[in-house]
């Protein structure tokens, strides 16, 4: 196995990591839908997770929570 001689440091590493999920609550998000998925025996996977967030889309109850489940979903294509 080949390694690569760059070694990240260690606060761009924690800037890049929170910029992709900045709130708390993205990672709670994400969280509670790998356990419904897993809870109902379904495969984790990229479709599983793409489908909850659009059905919570659909279900919003307001355009703030809509833009909350619309960047978790530009997560997952890394957009």
């Amino acid at each position: 196995m080949q390694q690569n001689n760059y070694v990240p440091n260690a606060a761009n590493a924690i800037t890049r990591y929170f910029s992709k999920a900045a709130l708390p609550s993205q990672q709670e998000t994400l969280g509670q839908i790998v356990v419904e998925i897993l809870s109902d025996g379904r495969s984790l996977n990229r479709k599983a997770i793409c489908t909850k967030l659009l059905h919570r889309v659909e279900k919003a109850s307001g355009p703030e929570e809509e833009s909350h489940y619309h960047t978790l979903i530009g997560l997952l294509f890394d957009r």
